[in-house]
């Protein structure tokens, strides 16, 4: 478990954001990333991407309404972020015709990360994995949108992931999730716990990366002809 300096309990999402930079970055780093952001991933990778996502967030909205008594839980809940029926849409529109659902062993990262989901015990873990879900889709995730748009002349369409149409000011929205965060009254050991199970989220998405970037030379964008 993360060690915390001795002294005052450092707030949760203080502790969330700092504890978990380098997996954070190592996530961001990844070469599926790297190209998605320079818009050299074709369509078919970005439809792959949005069916391993489709596969977290089902669990986790599955496990979180189910968990939404669980006073940890309570505090983050908020039908307003839920993603799958916006994945369903974008995924009619990158990949039409074709199964939203991943294949049994398409995808063992996805399956893994799932898994982690629907074993989670303690409220505090599934905050941690909504808080690195939702809030990175609230602030950096909004740059793929705009790399998505620019890169394929969308004019949003494709790109519903990205907008949270509940959520007209994210960084107010995002404030108050920090407060309640702080809010619970977690101790030194409590907060210690959940900026361990935020960086196993980091490592699990960037696991999903890692086997997307096993097929990158198959998922790059033809090179535009002269």
């Amino acid at each position: 478990m993360t060690v915390l300096d001795a002294g005052p309990t450092p707030a949760l999402s203080t502790a969330m954001r700092d504890g978990s930079r380098t997996e954070h970055e190592d996530a961001e780093g990844s070469a599926f990333v790297t190209e998605l952001l320079e818009g050299r991933i074709s369509e078919a990778g970005y439809a792959a991407y949005l069916r391993r996502l489709r596969a977290v967030y089902a669990a986790l909205e599955n496990v979180v309404r189910e968990r939404a008594a669980d006073p940890l839980v309570a505090a983050v809940h908020d039908p307003a972020l839920e993603r799958l029926a916006v994945l369903d849409a974008d995924l009619d529109h990158w990949a039409p015709g074709e199964p939203h659902e991943l294949a049994a062993g398409e995808s063992p990262a996805a399956e893994a990360y799932c898994a982690r989901l629907h074993g989670a015990t303690w409220g505090g873990d599934l905050v941690a994995h909504h808080y690195t879900r939702y809030l990175g889709d609230l602030s950096g995730g909004q740059a793929i949108g705009r790399v998505l748009d620019r890169t394929f002349g969308l004019e949003g369409a494709g790109t519903a992931f990205y907008a949270f149409t509940e959520i007209p000011k994210p960084k107010p929205y995002k404030d108050a999730y920090r407060a309640r965060l702080d809010a619970l009254g977690l101790d030194a050991a409590g907060v210690a716990r959940v900026v361990d199970e935020v960086k196993v989220a980091f490592r699990l998405n960037q696991a999903l990366f890692s086997e997307l970037g096993e097929r990158i030379d198959a998922y790059r964008r033809p090179a535009p002809q002269d």
